[in-house]
């Protein structure tokens, strides 16, 4: 290869009920703030934080859209319309918002205009009367219609409550001053509304409860006291009761206040066993209190049918979805209890109902109070969202709870990501022999996947010089007959570099995939696990589509990060079992930075080198036994490394510059056109012509790199009997790499045979990679084109007006500015990947380079990842490739 504080681990499950399991940890969003209030829409997640804002990210790729303040204090509750247009959110400060979830443009602002109003802990909005239902701390339900004209004032209104003189706070005795008003720079960043309404004194329902009015719901028909089809609004206070309105009404009674709510039951005791959620199923109501209870309650009879206790800690969030009750509390953990459900989810009604309402699972969830949850199901995926005051939004993949006790083959999340969770866990380190089993398990572990996803899979080894086995697949084609198929050879590694955890550096365990803020955690999620599962699902997609006319065929190594050591051997051996080969495809690298699609057609070779000086003589004391008389191993050592580079870097090998290729018009539009990009970016003065040349020298130079020396004995004052050095050459287009080894060995035996020197010189070649030199102008470099612009679209221009030309670099217009780029950006690189140049000659077939990863991937380092979205984007293209090749 080129070269939270949530528990980042896996779940800790406190209860099981076989075949019921711990939900798959699939995603952490981390935030610097207590995540207080959830909602969730049909693509999104919104979250509501301690210090006032809204964040948004996407589902499926889960990055972060929009992050507003939204409230000048915490956002207690957060509340999505049935038909997902609007979002509402309340907060501590005595204001509710209206937004429009897709923009987060603020639509309103309201307000009430009495004082010691206290938190909003509570919102709700029934489109049926498209009136807007807020709950207080100070016992008050209120409510106001977004349509009413009456309601609307400016926005310098003096009632509002930044403005209006509170009776308390503002208060002052003869001669005094009020307390200022605290300020805060964040204020001025909240969105100004479209539009003020201000919430009318008689829409007031006080001492609603007696108690804080802690939660709020709306639901249609849950009880027999209301017709099916109309909106019914229940609240849960901290008196410990529960409460069932009717809406819509509008005469003012005798009080003076509108009774747009009207109580029609009350259910529990006024005993301050505050009811801190609600969940409802039809008539059957679930409600959370404090000391991990949840009581059961039916709509229709008013009778409670059964307390559990569930946690240890209040319960602060129910959810009821796919015949199964999801509850969680402050004491961090969640828990999935079975009930009986009468609708879509019925499983066997026999069952005896006494059996029902027990947890089924319960685990860790958080290391801190869980706050609020959601519910959804996306792209076929069952979700349940979970937010505490640990900063942290989880994502657990369910399994498929529609047919739980039948368990399918697509139980969890995206099979591509759980295919890579489980690939990731084996610690397939090629350079250490203790991890020589899990290689193994690694290699069969993708045999399975291959053969289960319909590949014909055999396993290629090569007894005398290959230590872990090649995988090969082949996936066929429906094009009639075989002979007219392209076939597509894929090649990839599933070795991995080490991951040392000693130094702390690791976030979480490097061989437990772990998703946070809309990146994949893992050793070798981009280099080069993810990239094999994005291809090999790509082509499962096309077979089950009845899409694929062309053979392709995985050809999977297990020693690329230790120098492919046998795979040539082990290729020409089975080359008749890999059959015909058209078109060679490798996603092996990375874009050029963390936004911009790439292509990449050049590699530089390398050539390792161990260079060893022995003396005949055992370590020496150099007090005792040292002189000019004799000749040290290190000194003579020494002597060669200096010969092998001159001033400014120059390799000192004859003929060692002679063949590279030179710089033509169209390679030099190329690095043209990525200045064009990174000048824009570059926060570092960096002049373009710099840029250029740093690119140039480390991409089309070669180099030679003096690594690291051993001698032999212990230290102190010794002369040692052996001496190594290790170096690398790094070769470029137009240098051949057994000419490079001739010439370095030559050139050493001459320079040590000056040295006169009765030591002994061997030097051994430890691996070799050619390099490599793609052609963008053919056909696969053409068709992984259009397939990038295709997949990456809002990245590309289609106007040739507006997009960047070749000489763009001269006033720096780049793809974050007013342009956008027309077409990817066409790199080199300076590591090696062994096998690229040989499988182009073994085969006589074009390579192409797809870089899946961003710059930042931090691949061979710690903590690498790989986006969410550009693996999605990945098996995309790949689709696309595979379909046109």
């Amino acid at each position: 290869m080129p070269s939270a504080t949530m528990a980042t681990t896996a779940p800790s499950p406190i209860l099981e009920v076989p075949p019921h399991t711990t939900p798959q940890l699939h995603h952490n969003l981390k935030h610097d703030s207590s995540v207080i209030a959830l909602a969730v829409g049909n693509d999104s997640i919104y979250a509501g934080t301690q210090n006032g804002e809204i964040v948004v990210w996407l589902l499926g790729t889960f990055q972060k859209v929009h992050h507003i303040q939204a409230h000048k204090r915490s956002v207690m509750c957060l509340f999505l319309s049935e038909d997902g247009s609007l979002l509402f959110s309340s907060a501590s400060d005595p204001i509710v918002n209206v937004w429009c979830p897709r923009t987060m443009t603020r639509l309103y602002e309201i307000y009430s205009t009495n004082d010691s109003f206290g938190d909003i802990f509570s919102v709700s909005y029934s489109s049926q009367h498209e009136t807007v239902y807020y709950g207080a701390q100070n016992t008050s339900i209120q409510w106001v219609s977004l349509k009413d004209p009456s309601r609307r004032v400016s926005h310098d209104s003096p009632n509002h409550p930044d403005r209006r003189n509170h009776r308390f706070f503002d208060s002052r005795a003869v001669g005094g001053t009020s307390t200022p008003r605290p300020t805060d720079e964040r204020y001025e960043l909240i969105p100004r509304s479209h539009a003020v309404l201000e919430t009318d004194k008689r829409a007031n329902k006080m001492f609603a409860h007696f108690g804080y009015v802690y939660c709020m719901l709306m639901t249609k028909g849950a009880t027999a006291y209301t017709e099916q089809d109309e909106d019914v609004m229940i609240s849960g206070g901290g008196d410990g009761t529960i409460k069932v309105w009717k809406l819509g009404g509008q005469e003012i009674g005798s009080d003076g206040y509108e009774n747009g709510i009207e109580e029609i039951m009350m259910l529990g005791d006024q005993d301050a066993m505050s009811v801190m959620s609600l969940a409802v199923d039809g008539s059957f109501l679930y409600s959370g209190r404090l000391n991990g209870i949840i009581e059961l309650w039916d709509l229709d009879t008013k009778q409670k049918l059964r307390v559990v206790k569930a946690h240890e800690g209040d319960v602060m969030a129910l959810k009821m979805g796919w015949g199964y009750l999801w509850s969680a509390s402050r004491a961090g953990t969640a828990c999935k209890h079975n009930t009986v459900h009468y609708g879509e989810y019925q499983r066997d009604s026999s069952q005896n109902v006494s059996q029902k309402y027990q947890c089924l699972t319960q685990w860790k969830a958080h290391d801190g109070k869980i706050l609020s949850s959601a519910l959804t199901t996306y792209d076929g995926n069952q979700m349940y969202i979970t937010g505490a005051n640990d900063n942290n939004v989880a994502i657990w993949m369910l399994k498929n709870e529609a047919s739980a006790e039948q368990p399918s083959q697509e139980e969890y999340e995206d099979m591509m990501i759980t295919s890579l969770r489980e690939f990731v866990s084996f610690k397939t380190v090629s350079s250490r022999p203790e991890y020589a089993e899990d290689c193994r398990r690694g290699a069969s572990f993708l045999r399975t996947l291959f053969k289960k996803l319909g590949g014909d899979v055999e396993m290629l080894s090569d007894d005398e010089t290959l230590h872990h086995p090649v995988v090969l697949a082949k996936f066929s084609g429906k094009l009639q007959p075989p002979e007219k198929r392209k076939r597509i050879l894929f090649y990839g590694h599933y070795d991995v570099v080490p991951a040392e955890t000693k130094n702390g550096k690791w976030n979480n365990d490097p061989f437990q995939l772990i998703g946070t803020n809309g990146y994949l955690y893992g050793r070798g999620v981009s280099d080069n696990k993810g990239p094999i599962m994005a291809a090999l699902y790509a082509v499962a997609d096309l077979m089950q589509a009845k899409s694929l006319d062309s053979d392709v065929v995985f050809l999977i190594e297990g020693q690329e990060e230790s120098g492919s050591c046998g795979f040539k051997e082990t290729v020409r051996r089975s080359k008749d079992r890999i059959g015909k080969i058209d078109y060679i495809l490798l996603a092996n690298s990375y874009w050029i930075n963390d936004d911009t699609p790439c292509l990449t057609y050049g590699l530089r070779g390398v050539m390792h080198a161990t260079v060893c000086v022995e003396s005949e003589n055992p370590d020496l004391h150099s007090g005792v036994d040292g002189s000019y008389m004799v000749n040290e191993p290190l000194s003579d050592l020494m002597m060669l490394l200096t010969k092998l580079k001159g001033p400014r870097n120059h390799v000192m090998l004859p003929g060692f510059y002679d063949g590279i290729l030179p710089l033509t018009a169209e390679e030099e539009a190329r690095y043209d056109d990525i200045l064009s990009v990174l000048m824009e970016q570059s926060q570092e003065g960096v002049s373009a012509r710099t840029l250029k040349a740093n690119l140039m020298a480390r991409w089309r130079e070669p180099n030679l790199t003096h690594h690291k020396v051993k001698v032999s004995g212990p230290d102190g004052s010794l002369i040692s009997s052996h001496a190594n050095a290790k170096i690398s050459v790094r070769l470029v287009p137009g240098q051949e790499v057994e000419e490079v080894t001739n010439s370095l060995t030559s050139f050493l035996e001459k320079e040590f045979g000056n040295l006169e020197s009765d030591n002994k010189l061997s030097i051994q070649i430890d691996n070799q990679a050619e390099p490599w030199l793609g052609d963008p102008s053919n056909y696969i470099f053409r068709t992984l084109e259009e397939a990038l612009v295709q997949a990456w679209a809002p990245l590309f221009s289609n106007n040739p007006r507006e997009g960047i030309s070749n000489r763009a670099a001269a006033n720096g217009v780049g793809v974050n500015g007013n342009h956008k780029i027309r077409k990817p950006l066409y790199i080199r690189e300076g590591g090696s990947i062994p096998a690229i140049r040989f499988l182009e000659k073994e085969f006589d077939a074009p390579a192409a380079h797809l870089p899946c990863g961003q710059s930042s991937d931090s691949a061979h380092l710690d903590n690498e990842r790989l986006r969410v979205v550009n693996l999605l984007k990945s098996r995309e293209i790949f689709t696309y490739v595979f379909k046109k090749l």
